[in-house]
């Protein structure tokens, strides 16, 4: 299978203002493509926007969204339409987790982040998957998690989001073979973000960059036959560990060690 040609398309990116957002941003312009940048933070899209154009001479447009609001995908292709911007790619990475028991989580919180984990992934999806598979030349990239793999005690609702994350892209997969759209779940393990910063020490161990995690990503997108790919070794741990153990054990063992990280934050 040949490699993506990413000249003359335009890819959305998600939460692009940072992290593994602002690194596919980065390598999809360098590769030629034009690029949607989706995110809450303006200041950021537009200093992003800017830095791309000047030093790809692509075109980068920054459009300031929430994506904890229902239906923010229809929005999007609403405002994409007024600007007569049409779209061969896109890149679902926008996404957050809560942390502690589920019992005591802030009811308000849990709904923004399926919200953005899961229910505006799908929006997105559903809103420019028609568009894409016409295209027959770009990409659908939905960033999961090792946390996809598991049960995750102390992060309950971000595991089930990602597990549903990569059972719904590899669906897809199957459903796009033959179009030219190149579908990918991205699952990287501990990288080096906001948002593991946001996460207060919850997580120890070794941390890998965004780039690494994109460049893996797009390793596989070029080889396109694989419906999912991990980045880092936890992730392939947890990928293994999943497949070794049932689901009891894998439960208790990823209780043990979410108690053991929080003991030594």
């Amino acid at each position: 299978m040949r490699t993506v040609d990413y000249t003359d398309q335009t890819t959305i990116v998600t939460g692009a203002s940072s992290g593994i957002g602002t690194a596919f941003s980065r390598e999809l312009a360098r590769r030629g493509s034009d690029v949607v940048l989706v995110a809450r933070r303006r200041d950021r899209l537009e200093r992003l926007a800017a830095e791309l154009e000047a030093e790809h001479g692509v075109a980068a447009t920054p459009v300031p969204l929430d994506l904890s609001v229902p239906r923010a995908g229809r929005a999007l292709a609403t405002e994409l339409a007024v600007r007569d911007i049409a779209v061969t790619g896109l890149v679902n990475n926008a996404g957050f987790a809560t942390v502690g028991p589920f019992h005591e989580e802030e009811p308000d919180r849990l709904v923004d982040e399926i919200n953005v984990n899961v229910a505006n992934l799908v929006d997105l999806t559903r809103a420019f998957i028609e568009p894409l598979r016409r295209a027959g030349s770009g990409i659908l990239v939905n960033v999961a998690s090792m946390a996809a793999y598991a049960p995750s005690p102390g992060m309950a609702v971000y595991s089930a989001a990602k597990t549903f994350v990569l059972d719904f892209t590899e669906s897809l997969w199957v459903e796009s073979r033959g179009t030219g759209l190149r579908v990918l779940a991205l699952s990287p393990g501990l990288t080096r973000t906001e948002f593991f910063d946001d996460l207060g020490g919850a997580h120890r161990g070794s941390y890998q960059t965004p780039q690494k995690v994109v460049r893996t990503a797009m390793d596989a997108l070029d080889r396109g036959r694989a419906p999912s790919v991990h980045s880092g070794w936890a992730g392939g741990a947890a990928a293994l560990v999943s497949r070794l153990l049932t689901r009891r054990r894998a439960a208790i063992l990823s209780g043990a060690i979410s108690a053991r990280s929080r003991a030594r934050g």
